[in-house]
């Protein structure tokens, strides 16, 4: 890669905070220079794919968002063939997730968790054409091979999430398999973690997109 060339990127996150603290930081070097963000998938959409488009060597994406979320951006970008280089940077990064945004087209994946300067790498990284994934969970996510995300739950997670699927309450859940509302509550949260959903609404959709429900 031409070092005196600069790499243009895109943010995408519902949180502004967040997406002040990236710019912040990617603006701190000088081969970097964001040149668009957005806080929602519908958003970003039509910002990437509209006549006035910006170049954009790489975008960086969440995936939990009201609407469009992270995952449905990451395929639409992927069917209208764009070519788009991603870095999702997400707190849900279970293997499960990894491999469900490696699979959506995705090239990067930092948790947000990890040190910033692991961000600034990922982003130079996959524009040279590269894969940037903590090795460990490129190996975890490569071991649940073809299986999609539901089906790596344990036997307790997948009856939590029918009865989740249901409608039923973390109340109603507890009493039904004779565990706490906060035992249920920690495998409703892991659940959502593996499937790379944010929210009820949605886990819903995943339940309707995957013919989870009756």
């Amino acid at each position: 890669m031409n070092p005196t060339r600069i790499l243009q990127v895109a943010l995408v996150d519902d949180h502004a905070v967040v997406r002040l603290g990236w710019r912040r930081l990617i603006e701190l070097e000088p081969d970097l220079r964001v040149v668009t963000e957005c806080g929602d998938g519908a958003q970003a959409l039509a910002a990437l794919t509209g006549q006035d488009a910006p170049a954009v060597d790489v975008l960086v994406l969440d995936l939990s968002m009201p609407g469009s979320n992270g995952l449905d951006l990451l395929r639409q970008l992927h069917q209208r063939g764009t070519g788009l280089r991603v870095v999702v940077s997400s707190m849900h990064d279970g293997p499960a997730m990894v491999a469900q945004v490696l699979r959506a087209g995705a090239a990067g994946f930092v948790p947000k968790s990890a040190d910033p300067q692991r961000l600034i790498d990922a982003i130079r990284t996959v524009a040279a054409g590269g894969s940037a994934v903590p090795p460990a969970l490129a190996d975890a996510a490569r071991s649940l091979g073809s299986r999609l995300p539901h089906e790596s739950l344990t036997p307790r997670e997948a009856e939590v999430l029918h009865h989740l699927l249901a409608g039923d309450s973390i109340e109603a859940i507890a009493r039904a398999m004779g565990l706490s509302d906060k035992t249920v509550s920690n495998h409703q949260t892991l659940v959502r973690q593996k499937l790379g959903v944010g929210n009820a609404r949605e886990l819903l959709r995943y339940g309707q997109e995957h013919g989870l429900i009756d």
